[in-house]
């Protein structure tokens, strides 16, 4: 086995901080005391067989041998977009997990994104809930799009068949900001849009996630995307950011495992950053490095692998 290009961030650690090396799967070679954990997997190679790492356009590929469940519709709602898709594996269920997907939170984009990671979740012996929501452009929004996706994991709390005591949720770029948000709600004001939830998760992985709503606004991130979902900027809205930034929401009481890659020019890998920094020992950064956006919603790649890997360790804790 050949050495990994295990890569250090320039300048030292900041005082309290620690950053922790790794071979794949997280075997540790140098750390310090102090918190929050940095991990620094291996750079991507071919998984399933042979099936050959893509070029990320948005879509994750199919290669996979597996046979692919089929998913289960159930609606939560009466809007078009106010339904999941539980996809249920072989024998009893490990434990739940909630996929979240990305685009902005506009309605481009849709649960489509999440199947194939549903699939290999299932494969794996998870019971994986990929869930729609109302979408800017289609309806959503402040509160729409926030009433959806807690609507839609509160739908599971009528499942006998779930072990609902092992829920967590893994979301892409604005999935990973919703599904961060998700576990945020027990900690938010009774009359908040989400506040008092039937399903609380265990703990979250944020992929390339959208987690300073206030900092991605200032800094241009999906072009004004975080102020068309709350109807306007931080100085327009400020309560609403108070609401809806994970960041804002800290302490939120479970943990949150922050997977980005450092070529990623879609969502900056600044934003898992300051999440970790301010979440201190309730989070940890997986840096992925040479990884783009669209890497860690593909299931031939280590970048998934290293989201996998993450729930593992989510569930384990």
């Amino acid at each position: 086995m050949t050495s990994p290009d295990i890569r250090v961030r320039t300048g030292s650690a900041p005082p309290g901080r620690r950053y922790f090396f790794s071979y794949f799967h997280f075997v540790p070679r140098v750390f310090a005391p102090g918190d929050p954990p940095v991990f620094f997997p291996q750079p991507a190679e071919p998984r399933r067989g042979g099936c050959t790492p893509h070029v990320h356009r948005g879509v994750a590929p199919t290669c996979d041998p597996r046979p692919v469940p089929t998913p289960l519709r159930i609606a939560y709602g009466d809007h078009p977009s106010q339904f999941g898709e539980l996809t249920l594996p072989e024998g009893a269920p490990r434990a739940v997990v909630v996929v979240v997907h990305g685009g902005f939170w506009r309605n481009r984009h849709g649960l489509e994104l999440g199947r194939p990671l549903a699939a290999d979740l299932a494969a794996a012996g998870f019971a994986a809930w990929n869930i729609e929501y109302r979408r800017v452009g289609g309806d959503g929004g402040w509160p729409a799009t926030f009433e959806d996706v807690a609507a839609a994991v509160d739908l599971l709390a009528g499942r006998e068949d779930l072990p609902l005591e092992e829920v967590v949720a893994v979301g892409h770029s604005a999935g990973g900001h919703l599904a961060t948000w998700l576990a945020a709600r027990p900690g938010l004001p009774p009359d908040a849009p989400g506040a008092g939830p039937a399903v609380r998760l265990r703990g979250v992985v944020s992929q390339a996630g959208v987690l300073d709503l206030v900092d991605a606004e200032r800094n241009g991130v999906g072009n004004g995307a975080q102020a068309d979902l709350l109807g306007g900027g931080p100085d327009d809205v400020p309560d609403r950011y108070v609401l809806a930034s994970p960041i804002e929401r800290l302490p939120l009481g479970v943990p949150v495992v922050c997977v980005h890659g450092t070529d990623d020019v879609n969502v900056p890998i600044r934003q898992s950053e300051r999440f970790v920094a301010a979440a201190g020992a309730e989070a940890e950064l997986v840096v992925l490095p040479g990884v783009e956006h669209f890497a860690v919603i593909d299931p031939t790649t280590e970048a998934w692998a290293a989201c996998r890997d993450g729930l593992e360790r989510l569930l384990g804790s």
